[in-house]
């Protein structure tokens, strides 16, 4: 349900040739489906829904998204297999643990798990 206020929808930039394979590489690592809206963008409903941007000559600072994940030692091995870059390794901090990892379009996200 939407709620004033609320965040709603995250895009994230995937240009330079990045496209098609950040789709790819989200759809291997966590089973990421998406619906195409013409050549240059392509919407995800994965818990927040979101899009990517292929076209990002308008693009601001990029935010850090988080997905949560039951076995995070398991997310981290999938992120690597689909191409993945770790840019920081499994890590706590109060309430749980994670990793940030590079995608192919260079967007950081991070991934946790309160186990």
């Amino acid at each position: 349900m939407r709620q004033n206020g609320k965040l709603d929808y995250l895009e994230m930039p995937a240009a330079g040739g990045t496209f098609d394979r950040v789709k790819a590489f989200y759809s291997e690592a966590f089973s990421w489906t998406f619906t195409d809206y013409g050549p240059s963008y392509s919407a995800f409903s994965e818990g927040l829904d979101g899009g990517f941007d292929g076209d990002t000559s308008g693009a601001v600072q990029k935010p850090l998204p988080v997905i949560y994940a039951v076995h995070l030692e398991r997310a981290l091995r999938l992120v690597q297999d689909a191409g993945g870059t770790i840019a920081r390794e499994i890590f706590s901090f109060p309430g749980g643990r994670r990793f940030h990892f590079i995608d192919p379009a260079g967007n950081e996200l991070a991934v946790w798990s309160e186990h």
